[in-house]
């Protein structure tokens, strides 16, 4: 398992901070994540939801409980239509490893965006319950991450190859449905992996925000049958392969390869929601603060127990990743946050490689919503709205932050650091 699938794992099934280190852990907090059953787990988190305005420990695992269920609303979803994951960066919301459904039910636009709106709900919920818990609360709790999981077929219960390890190693297998047990994942998480945690759930919702913020039915209907091919799609008669070929090498490479350059090309969504779109923009600034909320909160730790994202004082490797942080590391990904926020508040440009002089700014670009095309975007048109004279980054200032994480460490850094 290479470092960077095993950081792409790590993004997306963001795993989970859980209690109180000095108090006891809540019983509801063991029952929600050792549950076997669906409703055991949501039996628990529904005892811990009305425990969490009086008890950081238990919105702490409540916070938790919520963003694993946002999860398995997504995977649900996808199974319940037959979903088949493209294994793209392109579509980093449909990388869950949702097993084979043998008997889809048929998907329209509006059920998918359904599953869309349920999954950033969730979320949101999620973060107000994790940013309820107070920034000084003492937090920690070992958990073998073989023992939380989600329902992925919808069968009610929670297997061994359904836990968030299974899950991981799956995906770094290239996003591939889980078929056997993770060997013990265990780490002790604190107050930190809060922010942690809470952060990715901002993430995800400037995702999903921005694909609800336009009208992506021409995506849908004319390429989403590369990703449900039998849940009776419009164009599943006339480009889908019968079942007899579905393995074949039509299938897995020119049948694959010719439905995203159409997906591609159908990238030009009116917007419809352009509320969601400046949403997009918060949750990413939110993302920012909570990030350096997080450092900061690692940097005062003194102990050195199991850590999900050690501070250059907690020497080791992080199992998951192979990766220990030095200074340099922190400095530089602080500054990357700060380029980042200045480029989303628009008090720096976004360079774009056919155009000198101007920048684009991308404050502009989310609260100034205009219909988005993907191919005009990257030749040029589609941005020009939003170019503008000003400071623009440089190629230099950020070779100058990536330098700091050797070669290309920078995105598996990222992909973990958050």
């Amino acid at each position: 398992m290479n470092r960077l699938s095993r950081l792409l794992a790590s993004a997306f099934i963001v795993l989970v901070p859980l209690s109180s280190a000095r108090a006891a852990m809540p019983e509801a907090a063991t029952a929600l994540f050792e549950a076997k059953t669906v409703a055991a787990r949501d039996s628990a988190l529904s005892t811990l939801e009305a425990a969490a305005p009086k008890d950081p420990a238990s919105a702490y695992a409540a916070g938790a409980g919520e963003f694993f269920t946002a999860l398995e609303l997504l995977a649900s979803g996808l199974h319940r239509h037959g979903f088949e994951s493209p294994r793209s960066f392109m579509l980093p919301l449909m990388r869950l490893p949702v097993p084979d459904n043998p008997n889809p039910e048929p998907l329209t636009y509006e059920q998918f965006r359904a599953i869309l709106v349920a999954f950033r709900d969730r979320l949101e919920k999620s973060a107000a319950t994790l940013g309820s818990v107070p920034a000084d609360a003492d937090i920690g709790m070992v958990i073998d991450l073989t023992h939380v999981g989600i329902d992925l077929n919808e069968d009610g219960t929670i297997a061994p190859d359904e836990s968030m390890a299974a899950i991981m190693a799956s995906l770094s297998r290239g996003g591939s449905a889980p078929d056997v047990a993770a060997p013990a994942l265990t780490f002790r998480f604190d107050r930190a992996d809060g922010f942690w945690l809470q952060g990715y759930a901002e993430f995800l919702m400037a995702q999903a925000d921005f694909w609800l913020a336009h009208d992506f039915r021409s995506t849908f209907d004319g390429s989403f049958h590369m990703l449900f091919p039998r849940a009776k799609l419009p164009l599943q008669d006339s480009l889908v392969p019968p079942s007899d070929d579905m393995g074949s090498s039509i299938f897995s490479s020119e049948w694959r390869i010719a439905d995203f350059i159409s997906l591609v090309h159908l990238v030009n969504w009116p917007v419809v929601e352009p509320e969601r779109r400046q949403a997009a923009r918060r949750h990413l600034l939110e993302m920012i603060r909570l990030s350096r909320e997080d450092w900061k909160a690692i940097r005062a730790e003194t102990d050195n127990d199991r850590e999900w994202l050690p501070g250059p004082q907690q020497k080791g490797e992080n199992p998951l990743t192979g990766l220990e942080v030095g200074e340099e590391q922190v400095a530089a990904w602080l500054a990357t946050l700060t380029m980042a926020e200045d480029l989303l508040e628009g008090r720096v440009l976004l360079p774009h490689f056919r155009i000198t002089g101007k920048g684009i700014n991308m404050k502009r670009f989310f609260d100034e919503p205009k219909p988005f095309d993907l191919v005009l975007s990257i030749t040029g048109p589609g941005i020009a709205p939003y170019l503008e004279s000003g400071k623009i980054l440089s190629s230099d200032d950020f070779d100058q932050i990536q330098r700091q994480f050797g070669g290309g460490g920078f995105l598996t850094f990222a992909l973990w650091f958050n």
